[in-house]
């Protein structure tokens, strides 16, 4: 190396010091709280390790016994009944918010914050506690059909509508992919949705042929975060079931029997299993979804269906 490249390399490397400086902190996080939990859980998941004991290697044991054990797969069926209803609706519930807020309301940001509280407040203790009144045996719910005659339950105690208890509860917190969807609305041009108009179009063809199509990338992308945070979902069900996923396990997601098995069982080396099956099972709904989404979601003028 030359002695004017050695300078010119050295006065680089000097300019960046600050820089690298600037990103230790980050770089030390991302390292000792992220990339080195995720290491030792991979190698805890091919471990027999019991929290308080020393962690002995099994090879693929904890992963065979997943699929020998009835109440883990029954927590997957639970939660991906969940994710199959729960999304869905929520999605379909946030556009139509959004599409009625797009019409130019009085005090949209007023109205636009209030949908969104949910959603800061969905996951929380609070509102799982407050759903227990709303559902429980004595609850809201059941005085308000007591007015109007009609015999109430307890709906967060029976194993037939527990769960839909916590569907109701996922769709209320439809303020996040209202706001995204709001947004999106907002950047469709005018002159294509009045191009459609004077084609001919209803209200009905315009949102299907026109408002759909340019939407489908922010639809895409709600879809994808609604379906991972579905998956993840966990606080609603271990309040309202006191942490055992009753009543007959039909609240038993797969989030909580892995917290079971986990602190409860201290069966650290199985959990790490179920929690390494779980990111596999979200990183293939994932990748289906930007497999199926080359079919329907559409960018720039190729969004308009003739």
């Amino acid at each position: 190396m030359s002695r004017s490249a050695a300078d010119s390399f050295g006065t680089r490397l000097r300019q960046s010091v600050p820089g690298y400086l600037f990103l230790l902190p980050w770089l030390i996080g991302v390292l000792g709280l992220t990339v080195g939990p995720m290491v030792l859980s991979l190698y805890y998941s091919f471990t027999d390790y019991a929290l308080f004991n020393t962690p002995a290697w099994t090879g693929l044991h904890n992963y065979t016994a997943l699929f020998h054990d009835a109440r883990y797969l029954h927590s997957l069926r639970v939660t991906f009944l969940y994710v199959a209803v729960s999304v869905p609706l929520e999605m379909t519930f946030a556009l139509a918010i959004a599409v009625l807020l797009n019409r130019g309301l009085r005090g949209l940001a007023v109205y636009r914050a209030l949908y969104y509280v949910p959603s800061l407040l969905g996951g929380s203790v609070a509102i799982a506690l407050l759903w227990q009144q709303i559902f429980g045996s004595d609850g809201l719910l059941n005085h308000v059909l007591g007015l109007f005659g009609i015999e109430g339950h307890g709906w967060i105690s029976e194993p037939g509508t527990a769960l839909w208890t916590l569907i109701v509860l996922r769709v209320w917190q439809f303020g996040a992919p209202m706001v995204i969807f709001l947004a999106g609305l907002r950047q469709i041009p005018e002159d294509v949705m009045e191009a459609a108009e004077m084609d001919g179009a209803n209200r009905w063809q315009r949102f299907w042929r026109v408002t759909l199509p340019l939407l489908s990338p922010v639809v895409f992308f709600n879809l994808v975060l609604q379906i991972i945070g579905a998956f993840q979902a966990f606080t609603p069900a271990y309040i309202i079931s006191g942490g055992k996923g009753g009543p007959s396990d039909s609240t038993l997601f797969y989030t909580l029997y892995l917290y079971q098995q986990a602190f409860g069982n201290f069966r650290m080396g199985y959990a790490a299993a179920m929690a390494w099956v779980l990111l596999l099972i979200i990183a293939v709904f994932t990748g289906l979804n930007f497999v199926l989404g080359r079919t329907w979601v559409f960018y720039g003028d190729e969004g308009v269906r003739r």
